[in-house]
């Protein structure tokens, strides 16, 4: 235990230095001014201070509030020494955080026990510090592990969506990273914009309960078709909605609202404006935009300019105004995940043409 003294009287430091000495594994650092410890901060390590009140240019309780500027003493426990016996100097320093008094001269026996109950204090405010902090990390580390559990399941989850459809699977992660790009420039908190990520992909996993003749249509739904395909929404969100987990929950708001519209022309639920929750309104740009640029059965992929021009218009009418400004925003970074995906996608195409070729031959 490191204790601070600052007395510039030297016979006095002196001999506190010496009382500090007797208390059980304590140690004293010794200061002769209160410039000395001033120019000594905020590197100065100490668990208690033990300070003159008396002294030239800063007393004891000038002093005190110039340590207390620093974060890390606040919760030092602070003795004051005087001869003062005035009730105000005494309420000067308890305003200014001491926790008990020496009187000079100081006498060692009451030296050593007002000390002593102080050490004892520190130790034991130190040990449940190191308790909470212990307990701040396993709850950390417990909480980490329940996320990758929920992470797992919704991987898992995507998997069974990509027997399907095969392209179900990149579609769901490239709207998950559009998502993100559109929540972080949208300005939610750091945390919000990854779980969005995260739950994202379980946006169309609904799909799984419609018939492949209407899943795997090549060519336009009739309007009976069209219909039982829009229920993917309610299903994907009653199929996620039943976990407890934030997660799943999160995953269940988004496949149920990501249809919905901001004029409320939209579905399962005809929703309007900030009804839809702002997941929903996020992913439904996201899904909008990756539907329209790439290749579906009954349609070419439009160019990136075509269906930035047509989102950006269809601000206030379909799709929130703000996530629309968002997008426009993410646009840099939605165009090289694009890219990348495409790259990606073209290396596995590649690398499939030279298995092939090596069974043929």
């Amino acid at each position: 235990m490191r204790i601070l003294l600052v007395d510039d009287n030297s016979t006095n430091l002196k001999l506190l230095t010496k009382l500090v000495g007797k208390l059980d594994n304590c140690e004293a650092l010794p200061y002769a001014s209160p410039d000395a410890v001033l120019s000594s901060l905020p590197e100065l390590e100490f668990d208690i201070a033990i300070i003159d009140y008396q002294m030239p240019v800063y007393n004891g309780v000038e002093l005190y509030t110039e340590i207390v500027r620093f974060e890390k003493y606040a919760e030092v426990p602070v003795i004051f020494v005087t001869a003062d016996k005035d009730m105000t100097t005494r309420m000067a320093a308890l305003n200014a955080g001491a926790i008990d008094f020496l009187t000079k001269p100081v006498n060692p026996v009451e030296f050593q026990a007002r000390v002593q109950n102080i050490v004892s204090l520190s130790r034991a405010r130190r040990q449940l510090a190191d308790q909470a902090e212990w307990l701040r990390r396993e709850v950390e580390r417990a909480v980490g592990e329940l996320r990758e559990r929920e992470q797992e399941i919704i991987h898992r989850l995507t998997l069974a969506a990509e027997y399907k459809d095969p392209e179900t699977a990149r579609h769901t992660l490239r709207v998950a990273s559009y998502s993100e790009a559109i929540a972080i420039e949208l300005g939610l908190p750091s945390h919000v914009c990854h779980d969005i990520r995260l739950a994202a992909p379980m946006h169309d996993i609904g799909k799984v309960a419609m018939p492949d003749t209407v899943l795997l249509k090549q060519g336009r739904l009739t309007e009976a078709e069209y219909r039982q395909m829009q229920s993917h929404a309610e299903i994907g969100s009653d199929i996620l909605g039943r976990s407890r987990s934030s997660l799943l929950q999160l995953a269940s708001e988004i496949a149920a609202s990501h249809h919905e519209r901001w004029d409320g022309q939209g579905y399962p639920n005809r929703l309007v404006g900030t009804a839809i929750p702002i997941s929903g309104r996020i992913v439904c740009i996201a899904d909008n935009f990756d539907a329209l640029t790439t290749e579906r059965p009954y349609k070419p992929a439009w160019s990136f300019e075509r269906t930035v021009e047509h989102i950006l218009g269809r601000a206030g009418t379909q799709f929130d105004p703000d996530c629309v400004a968002a997008f426009e925003r993410a646009l840099p970074r939605i165009q090289a995940i694009m890219e990348q995906d495409r790259r990606e996608q073209a290396e596995e195409a590649e690398k499939a043409g030279v298995s092939k070729s090596d069974r043929v031959a």
